[in-house]
């Protein structure tokens, strides 16, 4: 039974062309997600999902991780995944760790893991909603759970709605770390865009349209993500 780690890294982005090799205060990208993944005391295995052999070429020479070359035409990074995962039959367990995430802690993703291990087919991250402004940011995905922190429900309206003004509301946004059984990504691959998905354009809702649960856990804060050149100068401020 392995655990692995698997960062989808995609050269050809449309807002940020070669991003999983841009410098961060003097590393590329990749080098530091790489790194987060191997500070995490549960996995097993760390594979960077790359469709481009420049990207490939970097991780096998310079990282010590493996590298898989996958196909130019998936949509998302999930997709990616699944073609890893059908080539690896020993990898039991998934965390979905995106290549544009280079400050996501260690800790979270083992936390993803232990929930995967004994609670869920899949699993991912929330955090408390500090600045209000974030219930309107569309960017924002904001989730509701049940009593038991499985997910009913992801918008990236504000949910719920607080019609009487209530004080004591308490919301959440989302983290866009996930963790899958092999089963349930080999699942996911096969399931085509459900139509709660593409009207917010959230891919985990395809998960609670095809009734797969997501168990999710709360942590501190989140982290910035790189998605376009501007944000690398978010992150080395933080890394400052």
């Amino acid at each position: 039974m392995t655990n692995a780690v698997i960062i989808p890294a995609r050269y050809e982005s449309t807002r940020f062309p070669g991003k999983p090799l841009a410098e961060i205060s003097g590393k590329p990208m990749i080098e530091r997600v790489v790194n987060s993944a191997k500070g995490a005391k549960l996995a097993d295995k760390i594979i960077v999902a790359t469709e481009d052999e420049r990207i490939f070429n970097f991780v096998k020479n310079n990282l010590k991780v493996e590298a898989c070359i996958t196909s130019k035409d998936h949509k998302c990074g999930t997709d990616r995944i699944c073609e890893v995962v059908q080539k690896y039959s020993d990898i039991k367990y998934i965390v979905n760790l995106q290549g544009d995430e280079p400050l996501m802690p260690s800790d979270y993703i083992d936390k993803v893991i232990s929930l995967l291990t004994s609670q869920a087919e899949m699993t991912s991250l929330i955090t408390p909603v500090t600045d209000l402004n974030d219930l309107t940011n569309p960017n924002i995905v904001k989730v509701v759970m049940d009593k038991d922190n499985f997910a009913l429900y992801f918008s990236r309206s504000q949910i719920p709605f607080n019609r009487d003004n209530r004080k004591d509301i308490k919301y959440f946004r989302h983290i866009g770390i996930y963790g899958y059984s092999r089963e349930a990504i080999l699942q996911f691959g096969l399931l085509p865009s459900s139509p709660l998905e593409i009207t917010e354009q959230l891919e985990q809702l395809r998960a609670l349209e095809n009734g797969i649960q997501i168990k999710l856990a709360v942590v501190p804060k989140s982290y910035p993500a790189v998605d376009s050149p501007e944000d690398v100068k978010i992150v080395e401020k933080v890394l400052l």
